[in-house]
Formats: structure tokens, sequence, C-alpha cells
């Protein structure tokens, strides 16, 4: 009872408005000096935790989030989703549901670019929220599009996700594998959770993309055709100039992590500076600009830090109550066997999505369920895949998917919290379609990984 008290308690104050990181450190901590002076926890435990703070200091892969995160911010504060999306728009707008469609081609391009889903769905809501409203597309529509292009984030590599979520996956696939008692054992990188993410990633766009062209001949007034003037159509060059360059951003990024040619941080640091060099091409690097890049990316940094630090804590009192021991027995007997653990883990993590963010989720939940799960025979690239996915979704799903706060946020008064909720009940269905596709053929996630590397 005590695991499961500690566990409700940490929820609690989290949903109580603390920050992330002390709630849990502090919970876990707490726990730690009740059951020191009842007896029923051994304080060597705790010993633990200069290890594991050194482990996060020495852990290269980690060194990838600041440098994506600086990438994202530089792209976002460099205008580039401007360009894309004004050249976009101005391809494919004379077309039924073509400026959804260039939403979505350009969320998708964002998403691969930034990796941060509410800079994503804040920028797109800011940009293209009122074009598509002026241009006659339904709320509904307008407003589930963007918020499904904006969660592409969570899924489409390279993925700060997706980064985070690679590491802890490749923690808990050596510990199942020692617990099985393999001591030679096999590894998985954040760069395999990228491949496996890739197909799955652009099926859900070129589901989106479908769903939008049947709206848009089944429904025209739902997305009308936008008929320009011959003038407005953007030249070859103006496309180049909008497309070329963050495709070859995202090229270069994820071309050398494909190849074999860069790890995952070294890549982030090509896309870091790549960033800088499209600013500067774009001439909108300014010194106070430079300023703000760098005080988000330290802020944000800072934060996922100091939440991987407090999990840890509460990973180790979490542990030493032999949390683990009754997560696993739980999910060993559960009916269904594998099929029924897997369905309940990802019921669990879809419902605590709509109240902790993937940070929280990925540090603190993951951890505890992963190594269980693997050591029942599942493939671990497939099962982050799956995980991503799941999250993607809940943070689609009303009423507290974040995506939707994210887009309520900078939405006009005249759009209603029900329109934004009935928008994206399509999208939700397709991801729902696309989780169970994953499940009925994992090698859509495992097949270029097993290919490549």
């Amino acid at each position: 009872m005590i695991v499961l008290l500690l566990f409700l308690t940490a929820i609690f104050i989290l949903l109580a408005g603390f920050p992330v990181a002390f709630s849990l450190a502090g919970a876990g901590l707490l726990f730690a000096l009740i059951g020191t002076v009842t007896g029923t926890f051994d304080p060597v435990f705790l010993e633990a935790v200069p290890n594991r703070l050194f482990g996060i200091m020495s852990n290269d892969v980690l060194v990838a989030v600041p440098l994506f995160v600086f990438m994202g911010v530089m792209l976002e504060k460099a205008k580039i989703a401007d360009n894309l999306l004004d050249s976009m728009a101005s391809l494919f707008g004379s077309l039924r549901g073509g400026l959804g469609i260039s939403v979505t081609l350009v969320g998708m391009l964002m998403a691969a670019s930034t990796g941060i889903v509410g800079a994503t769905v804040v920028t797109m809501g800011l940009l293209s929220l009122p074009t598509m409203l002026k241009r006659g597309y339904s709320p509904q529509l307008a407003t589930g599009t963007i918020c499904a292009a904006g969660t592409l984030g969570q899924i489409i590599p390279p993925s700060i996700v997706l980064v985070l979520l690679g590491d802890v996956m490749s923690s808990a696939y050596q510990q199942s594998q020692l617990d099985q008692g393999l001591f030679s054992p096999e590894t998985v990188s954040v760069g395999d959770l990228f491949l496996g993410a890739l197909i799955p990633g652009l099926l859900l766009v070129t589901a989106y993309i479908i769903y939008i062209i049947g709206v848009a001949f089944c429904k025209p007034d739902a997305a009308p055709a936008h008929h320009t003037e011959g003038t407005e159509r953007p030249s070859i060059l103006q496309l180049c100039s909008a497309l070329l360059p963050p495709l070859i951003l995202i090229g270069l990024v994820l071309g050398s992590i494909l190849a074999g040619k860069a790890t995952p941080t070294e890549a982030a640091a090509v896309g870091a500076v790549g960033a800088i060099v499209l600013a500067l091409c774009k001439r909108t690097l300014k010194l106070q600009m430079l300023r703000e890049v760098m005080r988000s990316t330290t802020t944000i940094s800072s934060m996922v830090f100091m939440i991987l630090i407090g999990a840890a804590i509460f990973s180790l009192v979490f542990r030493g109550f032999g949390g683990d021991d009754l997560v696993r027995d739980f999910l060993n007997q559960l009916p269904g066997g594998i099929v029924g653990a897997v369905i309940l883990v990802m019921l669990v993590m879809f419902l605590l999505g709509f109240f902790l963010d993937f940070i929280e989720i990925t540090f603190v939940v993951v951890p505890i369920v992963a190594p269980i799960l693997l050591s029942m025979g599942l493939d671990p690239i497939w099962l982050g895949v799956m995980i991503a996915l799941n999250l993607q979704t809940s943070f689609l799903t009303p009423p507290f998917g974040f995506a939707l706060f994210y887009l309520r946020g900078v939405a006009p008064s005249a759009i209603s919290t029900a329109q934004i909720y009935k928008g994206v009940m399509p999208f939700i269905a397709i991801q729902i379609a696309m989780l169970a596709l994953l499940a009925a053929w994992p090698s859509l996630a495992t097949w270029l990984p097993n290919a490549l590397f």
C-alpha cells in the first residue's frame, strides 16, 4: 500500500501545481524518511543518488537535448515557418483543402525541425488559423488540423521526445536483459528509435492529408479552394528559398544518423549550427534574438534535467519499497498475458498524458514498466514508438489534451472550446487506427532499423 500511496502522493502534488522536479524528489524523500523511521525502507538506496547524478552528467546522449532545443527555438525565432506556410499556401491554396494540406506539411517540417510540440502548435495557430478562417474553412477542420499537425513533433524525428525516450528505453532494455541473466546485453540507441518512428510518422501525415482531401470533396464548404490571381503564385525561386533550407537541414541531421556518420548528439550539433546559418542567410539573426534563443534554451534544458534528477530520486525510493516487484507481479498476473499487460500500460500512460507532460511520463513511468514489458519478449523499438504514438494521441484528446490548451491560448475568442474539441475527434480516430495498425504489424517500426543497422 505504501508504494501506491507514494505514487498517488506524487500525482496529487503535481496536480496541485508545484514544480515537477521538486514534487517528484520531495515526495520520494518524504516517503524515504517515513520508511526509515518505520523500518520499511533501507536508506542505503539513497546512497545511489550521487551515482545517478554523475550518470546524467556524463551521458553523451542527453547532450543532444539542449542542442535540439536550441535548433528548434532558433528556427522559430528566425520566422522559418512564416516563409514555409506562405509558400505552401500559395502553391496548394487553389485546390480544395489545399490550405489544410499546406498546414499539415508545414507542421511536419516544423516538427522535424523543432521537435517541440507547444512551440509548433502555438506557431501554427498564430500563423495559419486566421488565414484558414478568412478563406472559409470550418473552425472545426481548421483547429483540428493545426492541433494534429502540431503534435507531430512527438513522433517525427529528430524529436526531443524520442531522444529522451530512446535513452530511457536503452537503460530499460539493458536492465531487462540483466534481470534475465544475460550479462552481455544488446543495446538499443536513439538512432534506432528515430528510424523506427519514421515510417509510422509518415503514414500518420499521409492519413491526415487523405482525411482533409476527403472532407474537401464531401463537404466543399468546409475546405474551399482559394482562387488567387496568377501573379500570386510563387515562383520556383521563391519555393526553393522557402523549402530547401529547412529540408536540407533536416536531411543533414537525419541523414548523418541514418548513414551512421554521426551519433544523435553530433547530428544535433549540426542542426544547431545549421539553424544559426539559416538565420544568418534570412538576415533575421540579431544580438537580441540570440539572447532570447539562449535564454529559452537554458530554461527548457534546465527544466528537463531537473525533472530527470527528481525522477531519479523518486524511482530509487519506489524501488526501495519494492515497487518494481509489485508492478511486475501485477502485470504478470493480468488476464491475457503480454497483450493484457501492454493494453493496461498504454491505457495508464494515455490517462496520465492528460495531466503530466511527456518528460514526467518518460522519466517516471517508463523506467518502471518498460523493463517488465521487455522481459516478456517485446521489441524495444516497437515499444518505444508505441509509447510515443500513445502520448501523442493523449495530448490531442479532450478535455485535457495539452495541444488543445496551447491552441485555445492563441485562438480568437470567436472560436469556442467545443469547436476545437469537435475538430480533433477525427484526428484522434486516425491516431487510434495508427496505434492498432502498429500493434498488428510491429514491422512498421522494426523493419527500417533492422534493415539499416
